[in-house]
């Protein structure tokens, strides 16, 4: 059977050629990949909930949470274990298999950790997988959150390292990198993805994708969020990102980071529902279901359930038995589904 090598080495010239590929040719070599690793026809859903809302000293020019700037955003301090156990109930009632957790800080104070870390374990005791994202993190902070059993984190490196300091200049792109070396170190699983349609350049997508595939680990799950235009930030009038090259982007995510989970994350509540079928195709098979992300709108959970309906996708339940590759020096190959015909990728990127 054809199996895609598993590869830290990208260059950012293989990455750019994937993105050159053309699109039917792409598509077809991820949901290739995308089957050797994941059943099809399924995917992860997870829920967002935002635990602190607003005044973050970030400057990050496309959040509506920054300090720096005037969205009309509603400010709250740290809410109550409570009330996150009461809407980590709601979403297992409504077959949601993960639920994560969002702070508006740039590293979580030291005061409210006991709160988090309880937080973490009502909600592992519901039977649901655990996530965070609560800024940047020590090593020591890592560690204590690992102790209590949280399994995911995540901490989105946004787009590469050359565009980085036109879209945040309060912490560097080495801050995020630590932290998810920090991260990786205790034990938790990665999350970590990026923002397209900050008008960014192709390169720079190839580049954040890079970045992420050549980490020692790929993370277990790679976030691919479309820009939320929010009034009051600097990004409110970007341009709009052509919905063919957002496609590209999850099926490049999908290629270099073959084990993957990659999200379809903000954005979809904008996307039509054939925008979101073309994802699916490319690679896609995670999502957040909830009527909001954080602050920003998202789809409603009846129009998603009726989207996955007619495109024939479950919600996974259960976790996958890995499919472990074999390593070809010479390139990968793949078949389709009948065994009679095949091409090679080779380990340049070009497809042939």
């Amino acid at each position: 059977m054809s199996t895609a090598t598993i590869r830290h080495d990208w260059t950012l010239e293989e990455a750019e050629a994937l993105f050159e590929t053309p699109f039917n040719t792409l598509l077809f070599s991820a949901q290739q990949i995308h089957r050797e690793y994941f059943k099809e026809n399924q995917v992860q859903a997870s829920a967002l909930l935002s635990i602190k809302t607003g005044a973050c000293p970030e400057d990050c020019k496309y959040c509506p949470q920054s300090g720096h700037y005037n969205t009309g955003l509603v400010k709250e301090k740290l809410i109550s274990v409570q009330r996150v156990i009461n809407q980590a109930k709601q979403a297992k009632a409504a077959g949601i298999t993960r639920f994560c957790m969002g702070a508006a800080w740039k590293n979580p104070p030291k005061k409210d950790m006991p709160n988090i870390i309880e937080m973490i374990k009502e909600v592992k005791a519901l039977g649901l997988e655990t996530c965070m994202t609560l800024g940047m993190l020590s090593a020591e902070q890592a560690s204590d959150l690992a102790a209590a059993g949280l399994d995911y984190y995540n901490h989105n490196l946004d787009t590469s390292p050359e565009f980085y300091g036109t879209i945040i200049t309060t912490r560097t792109y080495s801050d995020r990198l630590n932290t998810l070396a920090h991260v990786r170190e205790s034990g938790m699983k990665v999350c970590s993805g990026g923002i397209i349609g900050m008008g960014e350049h192709i390169k720079d997508r190839a580049g954040l994708l890079r970045q992420l595939a050549n980490l020692p680990d790929h993370p277990e799950s790679v976030p691919i969020n479309q820009l939320i235009k929010i009034a009051g930030t600097p990004m409110e009038s970007v341009d709009d990102i052509d919905g063919i090259d957002f496609v590209k982007t999850i099926a490049a995510a999908r290629i270099m980071m073959p084990k993957s989970y990659v999200r379809l994350s903000a954005g979809r509540e904008k996307m039509s529902d054939e925008l979101q079928a073309l994802a699916f195709m490319a690679g896609a098979n995670s999502i957040f279901m909830g009527d909001t992300l954080l602050t920003a709108a998202n789809p409603e959970v009846d129009r998603d359930r009726q989207l996955l309906n007619r495109l024939g996708i479950t919600i996974e339940q259960e976790k996958q038995t890995e499919k472990i590759p074999n390593d070809s020096a010479h390139g990968i190959l793949y078949t389709n589904v009948d065994n009679d015909h095949y091409y090679n990728a080779m380990p340049s990127g070009e497809l042939t």
